[in-house]
């Protein structure tokens, strides 16, 4: 049995190997690991393809960390370069999705940590100077029990709501509730246990809940 298993393991390497050394890059079948063995052996194209892929994703994870545009474009930028100056650093024992995602929170919370030290030396600056954040219109708290918040500032709620969490609540529930990573993801990139995902997830929904109740935002 044993040998059998190893033959087969050996098998699927080789038709990796042979989709890898034939020169066809079709991005709708080749895996991303397989891809980047191409661009551990500098095909530029290779990795424009997963840039591709990636892109998007990152943009809109970043962006529910740092709530700002154009740090979070810059972020995304700083993310693909630092993956291609390690290429040769990242070993197949894990998903690339895990280590492209691990390298992008990193650089997110080290701007949220920049943040507040820079918010610690402007103690005597105006609140609504030097501000990074972008405005964001809070609902009514006046609104009567019959009326119904539109869809975009129902967003706009949950999104201040979520700046509100603590930094080990918040990156959970972005990476889980908004880019729906599993647990077992989420505890790789953040270097943590399952189990200590799973409560996180559980602790920062409730307190996205009792947020929302007080600013009477009712989700549809």
């Amino acid at each position: 049995m044993g040998e059998h298993k190893m033959a087969d393991n050996t098998s699927i390497n080789a038709v990796q190997v042979t989709d890898v050394e034939s020169g066809v890059l079709d991005e709708l079948t080749l895996s991303d690991e397989v891809l980047f063995v191409r661009v551990q052996r500098d095909d530029i194209r290779a990795f424009e393809v997963i840039v591709g892929r990636y892109r998007t994703r990152l943009y809109n994870c970043i962006y529910r960390m740092v709530h700002n545009t154009e740090c979070a474009e810059d972020l995304v930028q700083e993310t693909f370069l630092r993956v291609y100056r390690n290429r040769h650093n990242y070993k197949a024992i894990s998903n690339l999705s895990t280590w492209i995602y691990t390298i992008a929170l990193n650089l997110a919370r080290s701007e949220l940590r920049k943040r507040k030290r820079r918010q610690f030396f402007s103690l005597n600056a105006s609140p609504h100077e030097n501000s990074t954040r972008e405005s964001i219109d809070l609902p009514d708290t006046n609104a009567g029990p019959g009326d119904h918040l539109e869809q975009n500032e129902l967003g706009r709620a949950i999104q201040h709501a979520i700046d509100q969490l603590p930094d080990k609540y918040k990156s959970v529930i972005v990476l889980r509730d908004i880019e729906e990573l599993s647990y077992e993801q989420i505890g790789e990139i953040l270097r943590c246990p399952t189990g200590t995902v799973k409560s996180r997830v559980n602790r920062g929904r409730l307190r996205l809940q009792e947020m929302l109740r007080q600013w009477q935002v009712e989700i549809l």
